[in-house]
């Protein structure tokens, strides 16, 4: 998709800095808060749906001493189970979609869950680390190049101010999934030459537009079917898997060539996104893996890791993993819930003084997840050099957003017609004696 408009990396954080300046807690100080197990840790939930209130609910669960004490969300109605359960008084209850900075200024709040629409993560990520909070954030965390460069630098004052960053592929906190890698790490499936992954299901909820919604409202309450809010779903959904195997092969893609459609789901209320998505990711040392996805209703369900070595074969699901071959393997352990353990993990590393900082992580995969999404509109491959170097698609919000204003639906992406932004390609060579000149595109 073009740039929807044109706000640049430096005006934002420009913009951020001034509009949280006065948000700013000294981050020693806070920290010095929780020296002890026994500490309260109290989180403002900004983002109130399906995934920001069961985010709430696993972080009081995961530890003592958790308590919610602020809640934030576009919408009143989204808020108002979390509000009545967890007893948040209507003083710290903010609606609209500036409600996250009310979040913020207030000095007790330690912790924050940033469970928007991803299309606002880095924005509201952005914000809560310069307020010295604390941050649990729903993956995907950006959805377009621009994003993932915001996300990238703002880890990086994470570490500085020794805050907590931790992101919701949880498989990277459950307990088989981490065993399996410990093996395949260690040599136990020999030097890996493929994987596969999936996420193949069938169809998701959708909320046609009421008479009266404006573009806005609409879409934000349909998030899952606009590019701009979601990533369209093999960064929303699918960028678990391949997170999995980025960490299986300790490394990023170098380039990706895709394929994808939509045939199924082609209504209005669909917004522009597709229903499948196939790709060939291309590791260092010319290793290749496929990756599918799909959303469509009545096909098959698959979603899973398969990862390939010269001595063995290992496979990883939600509910187990087993390595084949030379040493063969399957996890007998004890299973604990990955989407409690997260935030186990999160608020114990912030009172041992030593805060995990996944950012940088899982914004590469988020990173490798667009890559494909951006290779299967347009059906051209595309190297992650040129997406981290020079690619300047920007699909942020822009500044000022109302929920009451006019934000027309993108097109569709048509591969053959559909233009990335900063892509350039040669002009055709003029015609020379002895035959025609054919233009080609610019490798990337």
């Amino acid at each position: 998709m073009a740039n929807r408009n044109s706000l640049t990396r430096r005006q934002f954080l420009r913009n951020t800095a001034v509009l949280t300046g006065g948000l700013a807690l000294n981050s020693a100080f806070t920290r010095n808060l929780w020296a002890a197990s026994t500490d309260t840790i109290r989180v403002g939930v900004i983002g109130c749906g399906g995934r920001g209130t069961g985010a709430a609910k696993n972080c009081v669960a995961s530890s003592d001493g958790v308590k919610i004490v602020a809640l934030a969300d576009a919408f009143g109605d989204r808020l108002a189970a979390l509000k009545k359960q967890f007893e948040v008084p209507d003083d710290r209850c903010f609606t609209g979609l500036d409600a996250y900075k009310a979040v913020l200024a207030l000095a007790d709040v330690n912790l924050v869950i940033l469970a928007t629409p991803p299309g606002f993560r880095p924005f509201h990520f952005a914000a809560a680390i310069a307020a010295g909070k604390h941050v649990f954030m729903e993956k995907p965390v950006a959805v377009c190049p621009t994003g993932i460069k915001m996300v990238l630098e703002t880890s990086q004052q994470a570490a500085e101010k020794k805050l907590g960053v931790v992101a919701g592929t949880q498989r990277r906190h459950q307990a088989h999934y981490i065993e399996a890698m410990k093996r395949i790490h260690g040599g136990d499936i020999g030097t890996l030459v493929s994987a596969q992954c999936y996420w193949n299901q069938g169809g998701l909820w959708v909320k046609k537009r009421e008479p009266g919604q404006s573009d806005v409202e609409w879409q934000l309450r349909n998030w899952l079917y606009f590019t701009w809010l979601s990533g369209d779903h093999i960064v929303e959904q699918h960028m678990h898997n391949i997170d999995v195997v980025n960490w299986a092969f300790n490394a990023l893609p170098d380039s990706v060539h895709a394929v994808g459609g939509r045939q199924f789901r082609t209504g209005e209320e669909y917004g522009n996104i597709y229903d499948h998505f196939g790709a060939e990711f291309f590791y260092p040392g010319d290793v290749r893996t496929l990756s599918t996805c799909r959303q469509i209703q009545g096909a098959d369900f698959r979603v899973s890791e398969r990862i390939v070595g010269t001595k063995g074969v290992a496979n990883l699901d939600n509910s187990n993993a087993s390595i084949t071959g030379e040493k063969p393997w399957k996890f007998e352990g004890q299973a604990t819930d990955p989407y409690v353990q997260e935030h186990t993990d999160l608020i114990a590393s912030i009172r041992s003084g030593n805060p995990l900082n996944e950012g940088k992580t899982v914004a590469e995969s988020t990173l490798s997840a667009i890559m494909a999404r951006e290779s299967a509109y347009s059906m051209r491959q595309f190297t992650r050099n040129w997406f981290t170097v020079k690619c300047d698609l920007n699909l942020l919000p822009p500044p000022g957003l109302k929920l009451k204003d006019s934000y027309p639906v993108a097109p569709v992406a048509v591969p053959g017609k559909y233009q990335l932004a900063g892509w350039i390609t040669e002009a055709p060579k003029k015609k020379q004696e002895g035959g025609k000149g054919k233009g080609k595109g610019k490798k990337q």
